[in-house]
């Protein structure tokens, strides 16, 4: 039965328990259930097993060197969920403690697997709508990397900041407006448009367009702007 099978109150208590069971093995220095919780099937266990990591590093600092300790053996793990997962629970610590979780990322961009890749970037929308100027520092030094992937992946983390603070980014996308591959750049006028749909954000983006040099994504995004708008929101290419 999967965790939404469950009835409200039965998932409450499972995630009391997975809360129970994390902590006493960061404490016992084990990491033999935590395993099974960030390989779990089910995508929503594997999320309660994450908040929770955030949670408890959060709330008792004298675990915390333990905690990144076990998130540094549970990232070379082959089951690509349990790495996945590792760097989601490392995106809840970096809402507050970016330091402490910036070479998972640095790793993570560069994995194999897609999942943790997409994980970056939903880890880094995140940490970015909380704390900013940590996760655009980190941003602004993969902007040019020579990996196509790696410079699409950083473009789309940083949205989320975007919609509510559009000076932010503007100018990390304009660098990437001469970008040589079309999926960077589908990616950047995709970004474009779903900043511009949020409230107060449109006069700010079409600003700054007026600044960029190369027509062909400027009028790229000036669509975008406009299907958006009309409630055609598309997907990257």
């Amino acid at each position: 039965m999967s965790f939404y099978d469950l009835p409200k109150q039965q998932r409450s208590n499972l995630v009391e328990e997975i809360h129970k069971t994390i902590f006493s093995e960061i404490q016992q220095n084990s990491l033999t259930k935590i395993a099974d919780y960030f390989s779990n099937q089910d995508t929503y266990i594997r999320k309660s097993a994450y908040q929770v990591f955030g949670k408890i590093y959060n709330h008792n600092q004298d675990l915390r060197k333990i905690i990144i300790s076990n998130l540094d053996k549970l990232i070379t793990y082959q089951d690509s969920k349990i790495r996945q997962t590792v760097i989601n629970a490392a995106g809840e610590i970096g809402i507050k403690d970016f330091a402490a979780v910036e070479h998972f990322f640095d790793r993570a961009l560069f994995d194999e697997h897609s999942s943790l890749r997409n994980a970056v970037i939903g880890s880094v929308k995140k940490m970015g709508a909380k704390n900013p100027k940590a996760i655009l520092n980190w941003a602004n030094k993969y902007l040019h990397h020579p990996n196509k992937e790696v410079r699409r992946e950083i473009c789309h983390g940083i949205e989320l900041r975007g919609r509510t603070h559009p000076g932010d980014i503007l100018l990390i996308l304009k660098e990437l407006q001469h970008d040589k591959t079309a999926r960077v750049r589908n990616t950047l006028v995709h970004v474009i448009g779903q900043i511009s749909y949020k409230k107060g954000c449109l006069a700010t983006v079409i600003e700054h367009l007026n600044t960029w040099d190369n027509k062909e994504p400027t009028n790229n995004a000036v669509e975008e702007i406009i299907d958006v708008s009309c409630g055609i929101k598309t997907l990257p290419r």
